[in-house]
């Protein structure tokens, strides 16, 4: 299933690769097994996904400094750029909902914040 990562003429990811593309972003430089262990995915679902993600110009590969059998990957100005119109577009969209809440309901939400982090780390 494809979903748009933000407007409707920008190139639409699935979950999955934005969340890989976001998880590069945020760590600066993964090798491809680094970030399939991350993202709790097997290997050759993160070859696929970071296929895309390079074809889209999202991410590049540089040969690692130690390993010679090994790549980093990190992301390109435009990955990075497509990372924080995502990132823009669901605070946006929290924000709106946390609105329509009642003071009653944001409180309980601040409360329940510090165990969903902590479930989140797990």
């Amino acid at each position: 299933m494809e979903r748009l990562g933000l407007g409707g003429t920008e190139t639409a990811l699935s979950d999955i690769q934005l969340a890989a593309l976001a998880a590069l972003d945020r760590h600066q430089a993964m090798t491809p097994g680094e970030l399939a262990e991350h993202e709790k995915v097997q290997p050759p679902s993160m070859t696929r996904v970071i296929a895309v993600l390079e074809e889209r110009n999202l991410v590049q590969r540089a040969p690692h400094p130690t390993d010679r059998r090994q790549v980093v990957l990190t992301v390109t100005a435009e990955g990075r750029a497509l990372v924080n119109r995502v990132r823009r577009r669901r605070e946006a969209w929290l924000a709106q909902r946390l609105q329509e809440l009642t003071p009653e309901e944001r409180a309980i939400l601040r409360a329940a914040a510090p165990i969903l982090e902590k479930l989140s780390q797990s």
